[in-house]
């Protein structure tokens, strides 16, 4: 057995490099940070509003000085364009890998349920924080946020077609947008008090059995 040549920081044979580890340490501490950061920042625009928190705010909340947070945010903007968009692609992009791997369009709709109340229940300060503070994104950032809304919005309305195909699109659309304000209603409300299972499970239960009734109805 030939024992493996060494190229400069390369071991060839064994494909072992001395740079990728601490390159993957580096990246990962640095995403590490910038979410620690969106974490903070969301909490404080939660609780204060976007015009009552400082960089220097969301900084000290991170643990990190307030011009740290220009390493990975043009500025207050930025962080809230990060955490709105970044919010806005994950709803998007998992809603569309529940539906992608559904058996079938009609069959996507519980799972799809499912995953919007995970997100709403894991989410609560983003949620408060758009409900309130959408209007504070630059045009491209809101235009951005807007967009992905749309496709999500958009994949829903497929699944409650493919249940009733002989529906309005416009009322599949009504009937989307009213689920969603089912699931993202538990931020402003006193049922943070239940335990998160609870209150997932009732989540689930009241979409289904509103979505089904009227599927029923038709």
């Amino acid at each position: 057995m030939t024992s493996p040549v060494v190229t400069g920081n390369v071991v060839t044979g064994a494909v072992v490099s001395s740079t990728v580890e601490p390159q993957t340490q580096r990246s990962r501490a640095k995403a590490d940070r910038r979410q620690a950061m969106l974490d903070a920042a969301a909490r404080l625009f939660a609780a204060h509003g976007f015009n009552g928190v400082s960089i220097e705010d969301i900084g000290g909340a991170a643990g990190v000085s307030g011009p740290a947070v220009y390493r990975h945010f043009s500025g207050k903007q930025g962080v809230l364009a990060a955490l709105l968009v970044d919010a806005s692609e994950n709803l998007f992009t998992g809603g569309r890998a529940v539906v992608e791997n559904a058996p079938d369009g009609a069959k996507a709709l519980r799972p799809l349920i499912r995953f919007h109340a995970e997100f709403a229940l894991s989410n609560p300060d983003v949620i408060r924080v758009q409900d309130r503070d959408l209007a504070s994104l630059a045009d491209s950032d809101l235009h951005a946020v807007r967009t992905l809304q749309r496709r999500y919005v958009e994949l829903w309305v497929r699944v409650l077609g493919d249940r009733q195909p002989d529906e309005d699109t416009a009322v599949l659309r009504m009937r989307a947008h009213a689920t969603f304000g089912l699931l993202n209603s538990t931020p402003h409300s006193s049922s943070q008090a239940l335990p998160r299972a609870t209150m997932q499970r009732e989540l689930e239960r009241m979409a289904w059995a509103s979505l089904s009734w009227a599927h029923r109805t038709r």
